[in-house]
């Protein structure tokens, strides 16, 4: 895909509730090639946009946390059919953001692969962490994870595609909804997933993408008593640390706090730790014999 072709494109939108709103603010900023092309102008989210993505999240995670979870594994896993059939689009976007032919295809592949990797944990997660505990008593005492609720996401600038995956999945399959900013110097594959999102069954409101800068972000993401967790596996040392301190106030979890640099690409940045960073674990006392 050429500049020229790219630069069809000329808004780029958010990703709320569902659906595809411009910014609030009415303000953007520019989509540069490598080579100093402009391909197109991305919405620059402000708080409000924030707030109205924070109240979708949190309207939508009620609905999202009571399916099973055979059926949000089914919903993942046809999220995951669906980048499949658009490789070609995010190959040709990943190329124009500066990728290699090869880089570009090795970035799809292990982004479908992820997303079906952690696809097929939903069904199987409460078996692995879940337990039952032994009681010095009348009473059986069982532990099953259960999703926090609203997790904010400050997703890695780079790689585009395989960076937002790593982080989005995850949470998605625990039965939370998410919050994420998005984009940095290349939303154009953020977009492209809010697209696949968008036609898939996943429901309005689960996944709400904010393209802007993460900086300027973050501390109201922090801040929000409606977000009960942020994952800033995506920022920097520093921004990790500011919204920590920001979250405090309101007991707000903190996830991936001060990674700093991830190969992404890396088997390792998949793992059962992940899922269980986006779990709290709930303990249920049932007396014996009733």
């Amino acid at each position: 895909m050429t500049d020229d072709r790219l630069a069809v494109r000329r808004t780029l939108k958010l990703f709320v509730g569902g659906e595809f709103p411009r910014s609030e603010s009415g303000r953007t900023y520019p989509v540069v090639t490598p080579t100093g092309a402009t391909v197109a102008q991305a919405s620059r989210a402000s708080r409000k946009d924030l707030r109205d993505a924070v109240r979708a999240a949190r309207g939508a995670w009620a609905g999202w946390a009571a399916r099973t979870p055979y059926n949000r594994g089914q919903i993942l896993y046809r999220v995951a059919e669906l980048m499949e059939s658009r490789r070609s689009q995010f190959e040709s976007e990943l190329v124009a953001g500066g990728s290699s032919e090869r880089e570009a295809e090795v970035e799809v592949s292990t982004a479908v692969d992820r997303w079906v990797w952690y696809a097929g944990w939903a069904d199987k997660l409460g078996h692995v962490l879940g337990t039952q505990n032994s009681v010095a008593g009348p009473y059986f005492a069982f532990t099953i994870p259960e999703s926090i609720g609203v997790v904010g996401l400050l997703a890695p600038d780079d790689p585009p595609l395989l960076g937002l995956v790593s982080r989005l999945a995850p949470a998605l399959v625990c039965g939370n909804t998410v919050v994420a900013v998005v984009g940095g110097r290349w939303p154009l594959s953020a977009v492209s997933l809010a697209e696949v999102l968008a036609t898939s069954d996943v429901p309005g409101g689960v996944v709400n993408l904010l393209t802007g800068r993460a900086a300027e972000l973050a501390p109201w993401l922090a801040g929000h008593e409606e977000v009960d967790a942020l994952d800033v596996g995506g920022a920097d040392v520093e921004l990790s640390r500011k919204v920590a301190f920001l979250g405090a106030d309101h007991v707000l979890r903190v996830i991936n706090p001060g990674r700093g640099e991830c190969d992404w690409l890396a088997e390792s940045a998949q793992s059962v730790a992940a899922l269980t960073a986006f779990c709290e674990m709930k303990s249920v006392w049932h007396p014996m014999g009733t």
